[in-house]
């Protein structure tokens, strides 16, 4: 029997038997369904986190006394035995260092935005140094960033996010108003692009204030300050991080065997937390799709048991007419695989749209990769042969006169 023969065998097997065949799909499909628009989800949370939150230049690391993702408590005390970083810092190590293209520090808070009788809660109040727009890219749509004899002067300036003007100063031209930040007030001299939201929250929703004015508003209190460092270029990121880190520990006295008192993170760190994360989540999600997978081959080895049942005269015959065992286990094989084949398709098809309508319908995004819809169809066929095999070997060895003789 060739391969078109029997795989039109396992089709017009499945057409004649609908109730059965849907019932016998049923596990693969959801299997491969389920690991379909996960990946999907998994990949497009990746594209979108690099893009939209963990944007930082590849020639560009950020400097703080504790890591900006904690993943454990021990991490957590550890962090706050740490000595504070304050703006003296962020000035021996600009004045010192060589390699560093700018050196920039900030420090944030959240805080009530004013303007006449409208008001904006919960927006993200930054204070920065004039190196901003070498080290955090927020593009301006109208007016300047801050100079440096700004920052010197404490100037009562700032740039605003896009919700600022949209929600407090609508139909009006916004540069030059004075809006109230808590107990300060600034000029606005810069408003950005928008920038939408990431998993629902604003990325609009901000003021920047040179950071005198920030601490001549807030103090720096208890906060720590945040060094932002630019190197000449990702070639040069490595070893800028080192001097830095030589710089940091001499200035914080860290001994020659103590770890750094400190967290160093570039793009490329951020990303591999995340990634550890979104690869824990990927494995146990997959985990449980596996368990429709197994039990969808179990009903397809069932299936096929009783398909060699019903075909035993079928297959007698075709022994007495000079079929060998491994014809007879071929037949079998195919017909298994294509079985689990179409039901991969089917799951391929249904992951790709749940995909999108949970795309749709939340903040989550999504990005089908072709790798993963022929890893679906590959998964589903080894399972389709996998648990094929022991039905396929069963009709091989069967005795054709014994199957002649089967009513």
């Amino acid at each position: 029997m060739s391969m078109r023969e029997a795989v039109n065998i396992a089709t017009a097997s499945l057409w004649s038997h609908k109730m059965r065949s849907v019932l016998t799909l049923l596990g693969v499909v959801i299997g491969v369904m389920s690991v379909i628009a996960v990946v999907s989800l998994v990949n497009g949370l990746n594209d979108y986190v690099a893009d939209k939150i963990f944007n930082l230049g590849a020639d560009v690391f950020m400097v703080n006394r504790s890591p900006s993702i904690i993943t454990n408590i021990d991490q957590w005390e550890s962090a706050q035995k740490r000595r504070k970083f304050h703006f003296d810092d962020y000035v021996a190590l600009r004045d010192n260092c060589r390699s560093c293209v700018a050196v920039a520090a900030s420090l944030n808070k959240t805080g009530q935005v004013k303007y006449g009788t409208n008001t904006l809660d919960d927006s993200s109040i930054i204070g920065f140094t004039h190196e901003m727009p070498e080290v955090y890219s927020r593009e301006l749509a109208e007016g300047r960033y801050f100079t440096r004899l700004d920052v010197a002067r404490s100037a009562p300036v700032c740039d605003v996010g896009f919700d600022i003007v949209d929600k407090l100063l609508p139909g009006t031209d916004p540069i030059g108003k004075e809006i109230r930040i808590d107990t300060g007030e600034c000029e606005i001299i810069g408003v950005a692009k928008k920038r939408g939201s990431v998993m629902g929250q604003s990325q609009d929703n901000w003021v920047i204030l040179p950071l005198t004015t920030y601490l001549g508003i807030y103090g720096s209190g208890d906060d720590s300050v945040r060094l932002w460092v630019k190197a000449a270029g990702t070639k040069a990121l490595d070893s800028t991080m080192d001097e830095v880190r030589m710089l940091l520990r001499a200035r914080r006295h860290v001994e020659y065997n103590d770890p750094d008192d400190f967290a160093m993170e570039t793009n490329a760190s951020f990303l591999e937390i995340w990634g550890s994360i979104s690869n824990t989540f990927f494995g146990v999600t997959i985990g449980i799709a596996s368990i429709s997978l197994i039990v969808g081959g179990i009903v397809i080895m069932n299936i096929m048991l009783v398909s060699v049942t019903e075909r035993t005269r079928e297959i007698g015959l075709r022994k007495s007419l000079g079929a060998r065992q491994a014809d007879i286990r071929l037949q079998f094989l195919i017909e298994s695989s294509t079985i689990a084949a179409i039901g991969g398709a089917c799951g391929v098809i249904l992951g790709i749209i749940l995909a999108k309508i949970v795309s749709l319908t939340t903040s989550l995004p999504s990005s089908v990769q072709i790798w993963s819809v022929l890893m679906g169809l590959i998964v589903a066929t080894s399972v389709g042969l996998f648990f094929g095999v022991y039905p396929a070997t069963k009709a091989a060895r069967l005795d054709p006169v014994v199957a002649l003789r089967q009513e």
